[in-house]
């Protein structure tokens, strides 16, 4: 079950989107800017470095812990906001 998050800081649209395949991904103003494979090392870990104003950088960072579920997107080390998402089912279970 994919999941798509949209937000705008100051004058830019972003996107955390989390797809069916486990990939994590950051979007800027329609444009992929990260994208990190499901995988063993936990967590999920995408970031976009941005200059917003006159050399005014920020930046982006959303992290997703797969056996928790718990998403969390920061600006400048402050939350924008958290999400515990459905924790998907193990594969390979016996």
């Amino acid at each position: 079950m994919p999941h798509r998050f949209e937000f705008a800081h100051r004058h830019r649209a972003f996107t955390v989107a989390l797809g069916d395949d486990g990939a994590l991904e950051l979007w800027l103003d329609g444009c992929l800017r990260k994208r990190r494979a499901a995988g063993g090392r936990q967590p999920q870990y995408v970031w976009t470095d941005i200059e917003l104003d006159w050399e005014e950088h920020h930046l982006v960072e959303a992290r997703y812990r797969r056996e928790t579920g718990e998403l969390i997107v920061a600006i400048n080390t402050e939350p924008v906001f958290t999400r515990v998402l459905p924790v998907p089912a193990k594969s390979g279970a016996a």
